[in-house]
C-alpha cells in the first residue's frame, strides 16, 4: 500500500512540475514576442524621425541593431502618402511587424499623421 501511495504522489508531482515548466516557457515566449514588437516600434519611430527631418526620405533601414535585436524598415509610396513597414527581430528570433500608412505634411518640421497602423498582419 505504501509503495502505491508513493508512486501516486510521484506521478502527481511530475505532472505539476511539467505544467510549471510549460507555464514558464509560455511566459518567456510572451516576453520575447513583446521584445520583438518593441524593436519593430523602435524602427517605426526611427523612420518617423528621418521623415520629420527630410520629407522625401525613403531609403529605409536594413538590419539596424537595437536592444540586442534588429529591425528592418521599408518605405514605399509617393508623397504625401507613405507606407512604412518595420520588422523587428528579438535576439531569440521572435519577429514582429508594424505597418503604418501615413500622410506627411508639406511644411517643415514635417508632421506625420498615422492614417492606419497594423500590427503583426
Amino acid at each position: 500500500m505504501t509503495i502505491f501511495v508513493i508512486a501516486l504522489l510521484s506521478v502527481a508531482v511530475m505532472g505539476i512540475l511539467q505544467m510549471n515548466t510549460e507555464e514558464i516557457q509560455l511566459m518567456q515566449n510572451q516576453v520575447y514576442a513583446a521584445q520583438a514588437l518593441a524593436i519593430a516600434e523602435a524602427g517605426l519611430n526611427d523612420a518617423f524621425a528621418e521623415i520629420r527631418n527630410r520629407r522625401n526620405w525613403d531609403s529605409g533601414f536594413s538590419n539596424k541593431s537595437f536592444d540586442g535585436g534588429r529591425y528592418t524598415v521599408e518605405v514605399t509610396g509617393t508623397l504625401p502618402n507613405r507606407t512604412i513597414v518595420s520588422r523587428g527581430t528579438s535576439s531569440q528570433g521572435f519577429i514582429a511587424k508594424l505597418e503604418a500608412n501615413v500622410t506627411v505634411d508639406s511644411d517643415y518640421p514635417y508632421v506625420i499623421r498615422i492614417d492606419s497602423l497594423r500590427i503583426n498582419e
